[in-house]
């Protein structure tokens, strides 16, 4: 029997999970397979084969496979990356620790800012310099390029990064020094700032430039090890990498620029939420991952997942953090995960996470040497999850453990172990909602216009609780929720996102300079497409310009449908204001500016098709495999219906109080609550008035 066989690999902070899609070509009918393993770190890649090897995959018989990683998060949070040498416009070695005025922890009289990833004397400066509008003003000199790099292999820099001033409107210069700099030193890695964004903002650029450098070494060895396992295994398929786009692109493209896969993890579930909402008929989505660490949400509109390049990590209320100036999905992310720890404050004020537990030891419950309580063991010790099949049944839950860590808990405030565990789950859940509703109700969005889809290990727990509380349409628990961030790459395009920083006036005679700047970025996307023997007839590019009120600081992102002509440039101006109004409450009457353009160049490198199948009529009855007393930490106790989630099949229908049992992941329905089992095999909640 032929059959086409697809494979997605997702590297998170506690589990790598595997997705494989068998399609039969005669019949079109896939057989879907999901496994999951522990994260390897910091070997990566052999987490993936693990997971592989775990799932029953003849590596040999793989026809695509896309990957998402952590690797690149990992190693600047964990500052493992290599020594980075800067070199930058005369005059300007110190934009890079000079950085941005916004100072989170204002009345802090000893708030220093956060270190920069290059000390100063690894800060090289060469002459030469550009007009804000890409005109030469004076003349490079590279001269004194040779004992730079001197200075940079005797202090054992392993990475150059290069950003000159105004390179977005003019990159001549870089392109010159970067060129240099392989000639001269061939073997070092080095990355200019112009290969990564062409938008103005010369901290952010410099700062992007120096990260990616910073990882890039790393990187490049991951991916390596990576294509070599899987090519020793006998792969010869075709291999992409996630990207913070919601895309995928080439390992060889990937390597030279791996900054831009940042948030690939994440945004492989937000894209994978998008594509469910469209099938399903929701295409406005409240989309929340869920994981062993962390919990992500992200709102999607109209379908579209929102990316934007004002990116920042480490950024909290006593850091100013480090931008990121690359393509990222619009997403709030916080430390609550299945793993996060409970502890109690010196005012004995209980608080879940950021602090986890991660796979090893993990939480108590898994019997690894784990003591803290975590989200996990409130669960499980609440009944919400079955400790006669935690894990899926791989796991004998210690529930000795789990009763001596919420106990301990408990003990601070002067509580039973199941008052701290519901304490746990409620405060946790709180966390959730608040970032939920920094992507929905700060956003000017009402969260009852949204569909919740949950996913993730952890989502599918906490979802109806979330759900009621922003008073969401309805609940949705994807088929594969526990893996569904490595499903979300199969319905990933390959993708580029463009960025040209364009000022100017929105104003009559404006929209001939437009619509070249946009018809530049498209000939320049297409052209890297065809060198990559992508046929031209299969890809398509969205327009996007960036606006803002004239002389304000940030811009608003606006679609654009067709070319930029005079007469449309009233219909333009008039979305930008709605645009606007929406997220900030009010409009202005004041001149519009265009900041710059994005273009999103995709094509599909084997993107999967959903098939629906019919209801069969069998009752849910049928999924039953008993029930248990569960305690919903709000309603109270209730008897629970217990269903196997393996078991139910499109049509069936049910009322909670009820739980539904995965290998994955385990769903809380609550008390009143109505399911549907979709056509695709989805969990689809009503919530009770």
């Amino acid at each position: 029997m032929a059959k086409t066989i697809r494979v997605a690999t997702d590297v998170g902070g506690t589990f790598t999970d595997l997705v494989v899609f068998e399609t039969d070509q005669e019949t079109g009918k896939s057989v879907v397979k999901t496994a999951k393993s522990d994260t390897t770190p910091p070997n990566f890649e052999k987490g993936v084969l693990n997971v592989l090897a775990k799932g029953g995959v003849d590596v040999s018989e793989i026809d695509f496979l896309a990957h998402g990683t952590t690797v690149v998060i990992n190693a600047l949070t964990e500052r493992k990356g290599v020594k980075v040498g800067l070199i930058t416009t005369e005059g300007f070695r110190d934009t890079l620790e000079i950085a941005r005025g916004n100072r989170p922890d204002f009345f802090n009289l000893h708030y220093a800012k956060p270190e920069p990833f290059v000390p100063r004397f690894l800060r090289r400066e060469v002459a030469g310099r550009m007009s804000y509008k890409g005109e030469e003003m004076v003349k490079l000199d590279l001269s004194g390029l040779p004992a730079i790099l001197d200075i940079f292999k005797a202090e054992g820099v392993e990475a150059v990064a290069i950003s000159f001033l105004h390179s977005y409107a003019n990159p001549s210069h870089e392109q010159a020094a970067l060129a240099e700099v392989q000639k001269l030193w061939p073997e070092v890695s080095a990355v200019a700032s112009h290969q990564i964004t062409r938008e103005w903002r010369e901290y952010e650029r410099t700062n992007t430039a120096v990260l990616s450098a910073y990882v890039q070494p790393a990187a490049e060895r991951y991916l390596g090890r990576l294509a070599d396992g899987l090519k020793q295994s006998g792969f010869d398929g075709d291999a992409y990498i996630m990207q913070s786009n919601c895309g995928v692109d080439s390992i060889e493209a990937v390597s030279r620029i791996p900054i831009t896969m940042v948030e690939s993890g994440p945004a492989s579930g937000f894209w994978g939420a998008a594509e469910l909402g469209k099938l399903i008929g929701e295409n406005n989505v409240l989309a929340l991952d869920i994981g062993g660490t962390t919990a992500k949400c992200s709102l999607i509109e109209g379908g579209h997942v929102k990316i934007m390049t004002d990116y920042w990590i480490e950024r909290d209320r006593k850091s100013a953090g480090y931008p990121i100036m690359v393509p990222v999905v619009d997403l709030v992310e916080i430390g609550n995960g299945g793993g996060s720890i409970a502890w109690v404050d010196e005012h004995e004020k209980l608080h879940v996470g950021p602090q986890s537990a991660g796979a090893s030891p993990g939480p108590a419950a898994y019997g690894r040497g784990g003591d803290k309580a975590t989200t996990t063991d409130a669960n499980l010790w609440l009944g919400r999850i079955n400790r006669d099949y935690f894990c899926g049944g791989e796991v004998v839950a210690d529930m000795a453990a789990t009763e001596k860590a919420l106990t301990a808990v408990g003990d601070k405030l002067g509580i039973g172990p199941d008052e701290a565990a519901r304490g746990i789950i409620r405060i946790a859940n709180n966390n959730m909602v608040n970032a939920l509703k920094l992507v929905s109700l700060n956003r000017g969005h009402d969260p009852r216009d949204f569909t919740l889809v949950a996913f993730g290990g952890g989502g599918a727990m906490h979802a109806l609780a979330l759900g009621m509380e922003l008073g969401v349409k309805k609940v949705v628990i994807p088929t594969g929720a526990s893996v569904f961030s490595a499903w979300g790459m199969m319905m990933s395009d390959l993708r580029r996102d463009y960025f040209v920083t364009r000022l100017g006036d929105l104003r009559p005679g404006a929209a001939d300079g437009i619509e070249k700047t946009f018809a530049e970025g498209e000939a320049h996307a297409r052209a890297q497409f065809a060198a990559e023997g992508i046929d031209p007839s299969k890809v398509k590019v969205l327009r996007f310009g960036k606006f803002r009120y004239q002389n304000q600081e940030h811009t608003t992102e606006v679609l654009i449908d067709g070319p930029v002509t005079e007469e449309r440039l009233a219909a333009i101006e008039a979305d930008f204001h709605q645009t606007y109004e929406r997220e900030y409450t009010y409009r202005l009457k004041a001149p519009v500016e265009i900041v710059g353009i994005h273009l999103v160049a995709s094509a599909e490198v084997g993107k999967l098709t959903m098939e629906k199948r019919p209801a069969t009529g069998t009752p849910a009855s049928a999924a039953l495999k008993g029930e248990r007393d569960v305690d919903y930490a709000l309603e109270g106790v209730h008897k629970a219906a217990i269903y196997d989630g393996t078991r139910l099949e499109p049509g069936m229908t049910f009322t909670g109080p009820a739980i539904i049992e995965d290998p994955g992941t385990t769903v809380v329905i609550h008390p009143g609550n109505q399911v549907e089992v979709d056509g695709f095999g989805n969990i689809q909640i009503k919530l009770a008035a």
